[in-house]
């Protein structure tokens, strides 16, 4: 382990097995550890060690995990230090009750020893972490020409230490996350799943996430409306009896709906902001931004070229603001600018308009997004050529990628 990453903790659990078995994880993993089974003794002893984690139980005798972990974060000789409770509780309750205390973060047991150290240098990290389950648009599309980035359409999660999973789409990718969900034993679930928009791609993977069948977890549904139609109605609608054979009726987790404009929405300290792109139907953009760092997921949306008569400088004005100075944006890049000669007005980008959009909101990086089922791998390489000479042609600072299923990016 890197030297930098090391770690004094302190665990308190009545338990000694617990308190045992994470010593020797955390030791394996090069940190120091104490421990106490008091909570009287463990605030004693910490504010003579200063550690620089503290791991609670909730149900400790005399002084429960909660008013431990108050005093823990309230106290001024105790600076810095972070605390991450322990618990069997898998109540959404005392999640928001052990945040409200000050919390850091939240891990349930059974401790599972393959991932614990992994879990708390996550929480630890206090940043985000960006995945990609999917980068293709329209429909999956499997195969040789797609190992590389591979075939599934749009599943973008956001992952912020003690915070519900942000989910944006649920195109096929969302499967795969389904997958790791199950395969990573994470426990109860909480994500709030955003829909850009209601067409196939970004929806028909929704009734094929398997937490949403587990009872226990917890789902908010947010997008947009359409006239009179709300996203429930959407959302429920593709799974009538006659389109797929399970109904919502069959989901055994907790789901709500929320309706968007465009607005600002704040969910456990994060800021989540909308905006309406150009694209059939109403679509959403999204900005987010959490720990001074910032997120933008625009698909689908259209750049139209200079010279179209409906080009509107407005427009791209106002999105440039919208995605200025972010860290990163994910934008649809569906066409080479040859391509798009015969696909104008069916909703989607080419590179150069990208390109100029990326260099005119100065974000720092850029990923290519919702790629033309008709394109493989090395068309789409093609285009991270393009997009890169582009924004060299611009003097452009901005970096580009073309991400493929399974990157993660940290921040």
């Amino acid at each position: 382990m890197n030297a930098q990453k090391t770690r004094s903790y302190f665990i308190v659990d009545d338990d000694p097995l617990i308190n045992a078995l994470v010593t020797a994880l955390l030791e394996d993993a090069g940190h120091t550890v104490s421990s106490s089974t008091s909570s009287i003794e463990a605030l004693e002893r910490i504010l003579v060690d200063k550690p620089d984690v503290v791991i609670v139980d909730i149900m400790l005798p005399v002084m429960d995990g909660f008013q431990l972990c108050k005093k823990l974060k309230t106290n001024p000789d105790l600076p810095g230090v972070q605390v991450v409770m322990l618990s069997a509780k898998a109540y959404e309750f005392d999640r928001a009750y052990a945040n409200k205390m000050g919390a850091d973060g939240y891990i349930t047991k059974p401790v599972n020893a393959d991932t614990l150290v992994g879990q708390l240098d996550a929480i630890l990290a206090a940043g985000m972490t960006l995945t990609y389950w999917g980068v293709h648009g329209t429909l999956p599309v499997p195969g040789e020409g797609t190992l590389r980035y591979g075939g599934n359409t749009s599943c973008v999660t956001i992952e912020v230490p003690n915070k519900p999973l942000l989910i944006f789409d649920a195109g096929s990718g969302i499967k795969k996350l389904s997958d790791h969900i199950f395969a990573s034993a994470q426990g109860r679930v909480t994500a709030k799943v955003f829909i850009s928009h209601p067409h196939w791609d970004h929806i028909n993977a929704l009734p094929f996430f398997g937490p949403m069948y587990v009872p226990g977890n917890e789902f908010e549904v947010l997008g947009p409306r359409h006239g009179d139609t709300t996203m429930r109605e959407l959302i429920s609608a593709q799974m009538d009896g006659i389109y797929f054979p399970i109904t919502m009726r069959e989901f055994a987790s907790r789901i709500y709906f929320r309706d968007l404009g465009e607005e600002s929405i704040v969910i456990d300290g994060i800021t989540i902001r909308t905006m309406l792109l150009n694209h059939p139907g109403n679509c959403l953009g999204y900005r987010i931004e959490v720990g001074g760092k910032s997120v933008c997921y625009i698909t689908d949306n259209e750049l139209f070229l200079p010279d179209h008569p409906t080009y509107n400088p407005g427009y791209v004005e106002r999105l440039a603001n919208f995605c200025r100075g972010a860290d990163l944006l994910i934008t649809d890049t569906t066409y080479t600018d040859a391509e798009y000669a015969s696909k104008v007005t069916w909703g989607h980008s080419c590179v150069s308009q990208v390109a100029d959009l990326a260099h005119r909101a100065e974000v720092k990086t850029l990923h290519l997004f919702h790629h033309d089922p008709d394109q493989n791998d090395d068309d789409i390489d093609a285009k991270l050529v393009a997009a890169r000479a582009a924004l060299a042609a611009l003097g452009s600072s901005t970096a580009c990628e073309a991400p493929g299923e399974g990157l993660q990016v940290t921040f």
